[in-house]
């Protein structure tokens, strides 16, 4: 079997597995999702490391505190999120995704449920955003207000890469090299998100199916009262037992993605996680997140350190998964 076919055939086993995803299942309260204190974090490395790991190995999710950025920043960040998403549909549909980066409204349609996701989004992807942003007129301040919380949350998922690094044998500073931000092929990507306010004759939908994350890292910021968020822990995804998360504004949730699953040779899972419309008596208005996703610069090869899976370059990758999960128009 070639390189491409057995890349293919991952793909394909990848996608399966998600598609049997699509069920209620039953929510479960026994799972911990740890919380991860990064304070004196140079001094405690190897401590955090080992804590890191453990969780991420065994649940594939967790939580980390005094992380490093300002709670200030993060507000602004929301701010700047539900001003954009308040602009005029025709405005941002003149910032439409392209290639991992701007506006998209109810176009992910997930394996699991074969439906869209009740939101939109809009992506930033450094090297590809000069015709995407808004103009000053029509958002003062949203590109540099952005790309600094980018740059916040890059360097916190590389903080923690680097301690996956060292668990798996790999130099300290091979994920932060890998996901260089200074070269045009970088293509981690901040995702701003909104999903729609429901009714109670929408609470079948799913305002995000099922689904893991493509990326090797993913930090995503919640704001309180605004919960939904139900993960799979653990590697049984077959139980379909979901725990939420409710969401706490000083705290990021954290969860491991299927290319660094790959890149571990399946040490580290990358498990299923989902946004579950509103209960009856529960919030009913919109919902933001912001997800920063680390994903390798495109030219990266990901080859884990047994090599269980041929060699792939992270542009490869990407794409497979982008294009089994956006309809095609």
């Amino acid at each position: 079997m070639t390189q491409t076919t057995q890349n293919q055939a991952y793909a394909l086993k990848e996608l399966e597995k998600e598609a049997q995803m699509g069920a209620m299942g039953e929510e479960t309260f026994t799972r911990e999702v740890r919380c991860i204190d990064l304070s004196d974090f140079e001094k405690r490395k190897s401590e955090i490391a080992d804590q890191l790991w453990q969780a991420a190995v065994e649940i594939g999710f967790f939580q980390v505190s005094h992380h490093g950025i300002d709670l200030a920043d993060i507000r602004r960040a929301f701010n700047m999120t539900e001003s954009f998403f308040s602009l005029p549909n025709e405005v941002k549909a003149q910032y439409p995704l392209a290639r991992n980066a701007g506006w998209e409204n109810k176009s992910q349609v997930r394996p699991s449920t074969k439906t869209p996701d009740q939101k939109e989004s809009y992506q930033i992807t450094r090297p590809l955003m000069d015709p995407l942003w808004p103009s000053e007129q029509e958002l003062p301040a949203f590109k540099n207000t952005m790309l600094a919380f980018e740059s916040q949350c890059w360097q916190l998922g590389m903080k923690l890469l680097s301690c996956f690094a060292l668990k798996l044998g790999f130099a300290e500073h091979f994920f932060e090299e890998a996901h260089n931000p200074n070269r045009e092929t970088y293509q981690s990507t901040l995702r701003m998100l909104h999903y729609y306010a429901t009714e109670q004759s929408q609470q079948g939908m799913w305002r995000a199916g099922a689904h893991t994350d493509f990326d090797c890292l993913t930090l995503l910021f919640q704001r309180p009262g605004q919960g939904g968020l139900q993960v799979c822990p653990g590697k049984d995804h077959e139980s379909q037992q979901w725990t939420s998360i409710e969401p706490r504004e000083e705290v990021i949730t954290c969860n491991i993605g299927d290319m660094l699953m790959r890149w571990s040779d399946d040490q580290l899972p990358s498990n299923f996680h989902r946004v579950r419309s509103p209960l009856p008596g529960e919030y009913q208005g919109p919902r933001y997140s912001l997800a920063f996703f680390c994903q390798a610069n495109k030219d990266v090869e990901i080859l884990g350190p047994g090599a269980k899976y041929p060699p792939i370059s992270a542009e490869d990758y990407l794409q497979q998964r982008i294009q089994a999960n956006f309809s095609k128009g």
